[in-house]
This record gives structure tokens, C-alpha cells and sequence, in this order.
């Protein structure tokens, strides 16, 4: 398993100073934002070149999402999607981690009742995910369908979820991305989740219980990075957090504190 990271405020806005700074704090690959891929394709070309460090998945950066509840919206989501999953096909990148929502309803706040039933948010994610798994089939890629908390989505929570939805459209190109501080709330026990998805996890994302860097609050990540060592997980571990303390000591600490883990891992033979 590799160590990536997502943008952070604390980073340089030039792309190549950028992946500079990403391999000084010690991760192998950058998780870029799907809009900075599509616009400075160019000089992300460059960057790569030059320091030889691989954009291997997107995240966000495209209009709407693929559940909207706005048809047209839907509809831009999608074709933005397949335009970041051919970009990141140039490059021979992995793929882009797509929530079926962010922030566009939640059971668990008012109102409460979503406007569209269960089966219809089923229906569109189903004809959603048809088009996207054949533009990635198209561009050698993935969609990485990931699970939100309840209070951040009402559609998909949970990684079997995800896995119902693969399973029902027969989708080679869709993936689950299973995230750490999402499965921490809604998850039983993350290391059973993940087990029972094991087919089907293609990405992972890291943050700690309070969405700051891993090892800075109270989640065990130990069972479940075993659980993705015996599932026989190999990609990468991408930190989606906040950084809280001063950046340049607390992110490489956190680096050190995954990489750790993973070392002991390894050690141990069962």
C-alpha cells in the first residue's frame, strides 16, 4: 500500500513546487482536484515529468453530482466526470473518487424527508454509473464510488451499499473507496466492512475521527489497514483530512504514524 495526499492550503499554487512539497512529506502520489486536472492539464504534465511524482486519482472538481436531484445538473455531472476520467487516462491515473451526493440532503436533518423516493435515488445512481463505468472502460480507468456519512448524504453511507449498486448494474469500471472517518460513523466495524466488500474496493481514503490528520484523534486505524492487508489491498491510501498543529511537523508525523502501522504489518506474518 501507498501513502497519497489531496491539495492543502499550506501547499504552493505552482504544480511542480506543489509535488515537490507532496514527496518532501514523504507520499508517493498526489490526489488532485478533478478541476485543476481539466484546466492546467498542461503544466500537471509537466509537474509529473519533472519531479516524478504520479497524479494517481482525482477527487471533486466537476458541476453537480451523479444523484442530483436536478436532472440537468446530473447530466453536467457526468459529462465533467468522463472529461476529468480521460484526463486522468492521459496521464495513467487510476481514477476519480465520486460521492453519489455531497451536502445535498440528509434524512438526519431537517426536513428530514429527502423529495425523491429510495427506488427513484436508486434508479438515477444506477443509469448514473452506467455511463460513467463506459467512459472509464473508454479511458482505462475507474470510478470510485464512495460511501458518505449520514449527515453529509442520504443515498449511500455504507460500503455494502456501494457494493449493491456494483453488484445490480454488472459495472466492471466501478470500484468502492472505502474512507476512514466516514466508515468510523457508519461502519459496525470497519474491519468487517471492509472484509465483506473485498471484492469490490478499489481506493481508500484516511482521516482521523475528526477529520484531521490520521493518528491526531481517537480511530483505531490498525484492524482495518489489516483487513485491507488480507483482503490483499495494494493501491493507495489517499489523506482526505484538515491538517490541525503546525503543518510542516504534524503532517509528516502523521505520514510517519501510517507508515508505521503499515511496517508492523508487514513484520507480522498473520
Amino acid at each position: 500500500m501507498k501513502l497519497a495526499t489531496q491539495d492543502k492550503p499550506f501547499f504552493p499554487e505552482g504544480l511542480e513546487e506543489k509535488l515537490e512539497v507532496v514527496r518532501s512529506l514523504g507520499f508517493d502520489a498526489f490526489e488532485i482536484d478533478g478541476r485543476l486536472l481539466v484546466e492546467r492539464f498542461e503544466e500537471v504534465k509537466r509537474a509529473m515529468s519533472a519531479t516524478g511524482v504520479p497524479v494517481v486519482t482525482a477527487c471533486g472538481g466537476y458541476r453537480g453530482w451523479i444523484g442530483d436531484f436536478d436532472g440537468e445538473r446530473r447530466k453536467r455531472a457526468i459529462r465533467d466526470i468522463a472529461e476529468i476520467l480521460r484526463r486522468l487516462g492521459e496521464l495513467g491515473g487510476k481514477g476519480i473518487v465520486v460521492p453519489a451526493a455531497w451536502g445535498m440532503f440528509s434524512k438526519r436533518l431537517p426536513p428530514h424527508v429527502p423529495p425523491r423516493p429510495e427506488e427513484e435515488d436508486r434508479r438515477v445512481l444506477l443509469d448514473s454509473l452506467e455511463q460513467l463505468s463506459r467512459a472509464a472502460e473508454e479511458t482505462g480507468t475507474h470510478v470510485y464510488l464512495e460511501p458518505l456519512n449520514r449527515y453529509e448524504d442520504h443515498m449511500l453511507n455504507r460500503l455494502g451499499q456501494a457494493v449493491s449498486l456494483i453488484e445490480e448494474g454488472r459495472f466492471s469500471r466501478v470500484k468502492v473507496a472505502a474512507d476512514f472517518f466516514h466508515m468510523n460513523i457508519e461502519e459496525p466495524r470497519i474491519e468487517e466492512s471492509i472484509l465483506q466488500a473485498r471484492d469490490y474496493i478499489g481506493h481508500v481514503h484516511l482521516a482521523d475521527s475528526h477529520r484531521f490528520q490520521p493518528g491526531d484523534g481517537h480511530l483505531d486505524f490498525a484492524p482495518g489497514l489489516a483487513a485491507l492487508k488480507e483482503i490483499g489491498y495494494d493501491g493507495y491510501l489517499a489523506f482526505e483530512c484538515r491538517v490541525r498543529g503546525k503543518p510542516e511537523e504534524a503532517y509528516p508525523a502523521s505520514v510517519r504514524y501510517i507508515r508505521g502501522l503499515l511496517s508492523r504489518l508487514l513484520e507480522d506474518p498473520g
